[in-house]
């Protein structure tokens, strides 16, 4: 089938730029959420493409018969049941390196906020606080004489680790092997790294491999001057220890832009000084969200056209169109 013919399925709340682009190159059709029940058998047997924003199952995948590809908009993809799409040669793609750098950005100025407390300082000025009470208190955290653990060093994880580095931070990981080509000081368990930094980031994927792994142990090791901030995914802290960890001082700050629950972020959270919170707005700016959206269209693009996705996942690398 040519592109031009294509039947993509628009599924979940997707971003603007690709239900356009989705509309101009194929025939589109959308559903809220990936629910069998909302398509007749009809457009099942029909759709080839598939432009993702919600959680894609085995069971809607099997649902499909005639589905080739799947574009996921963003880099995590755990959303997606990639594991058994490769088993019925469907294709799956993902968003990376569009966003590393937005995302290591924003992850240096959650960082600082968290330490200095710089929008509660913008905060006591609007406030009027500043003419009326003096200068905003002298903050006890600073990101000077710190030591940074990177857990995932992935595209996002060492573009963190760059910017970290050219503050003067020593820099230590933790991944599952170690990278031949980084100088940085590698742990093969993340306890250790926890003792030997006093700056977590967390930019790992979601999943079951990584669910909860920043427990009590891991912010105890951490310790009291220890600062943890999350712009993974909210499914590998545990997010009551989190709480209590901060709570009783185990650890002096975290600065969290993905949670367990999102949007729900639990209010005991909220209420804890010592915690400085975005809402997950690390990759979002105009550009970058618009060059995402344009990575997964012009992934079914290519794989509709018959020719090699741009940016497949792991599962799906060794995939040609013979195998497809």
């Amino acid at each position: 089938m040519s592109a031009e013919r294509a039947v993509v399925l628009l599924a979940g709340k997707v971003h603007p730029r690709v239900r356009e682009r989705v509309e101009a190159e194929f025939e589109a059709v959308s559903v809220d959420t990936a629910d069998i029940k909302a398509l007749s058998e009809e457009t099942r047997n029909r759709i080839t493409g598939l432009a993702a924003a919600t959680r894609i199952s085995a069971e809607f995948i099997d649902s499909l018969p005639n589905l080739e590809v799947i574009a996921n908009f963003g880099v995590g993809y755990d959303a997606i049941d990639a594991a058994h799409a490769a088993t019925r040669n469907v294709m799956v793609t993902n968003t990376p390196d569009v966003l590393s750098d937005e995302v290591a950005d924003t992850t240096i100025g959650l960082l600082l906020n968290t330490l200095r407390e710089l929008p509660k300082a913008e905060a006591y000025l609007r406030a009027g606080r500043w003419a009326a009470e003096g200068g905003y208190p002298l903050t006890s955290l600073s990101l000077r004489g710190r030591t940074a653990g990177i857990y995932g060093l992935g595209r996002i994880g060492l573009a963190i680790a760059q910017r970290l580095e050219a503050f003067g931070l020593p820099i230590h990981y933790h991944t599952r092997t170690q990278r031949p080509d980084v100088a940085y000081t590698w742990h093969p368990r993340l306890v250790d790294m926890a003792s030997a930094v006093d700056i977590l980031v967390v930019i790992v994927p979601g999943g079951a491999a990584t669910e909860k792994t920043v427990n009590a142990d891991i912010l105890n090791a951490l310790g009291p001057q220890g600062v943890l901030i999350n712009v993974g995914r909210g499914s590998t802290v545990d997010e009551p220890a989190l709480i209590a960890a901060l709570a009783d001082r185990t650890i002096a700050a975290a600065g969290l832009d993905v949670f367990a629950d999102e949007p729900n972020v639990p209010q005991a959270l909220m209420d804890l000084p010592n915690a400085c919170l975005l809402p997950h707005v690390a990759s979002a700016s105009v550009a970058t969200r618009n060059a995402m959206a344009d990575l997964v269209v012009d992934n079914l693009i290519e794989w509709l056209a018959g020719r090699p996705a741009l940016t497949p996942v792991p599962e799906c690398a060794g995939f040609d169109r013979a195998s497809g």
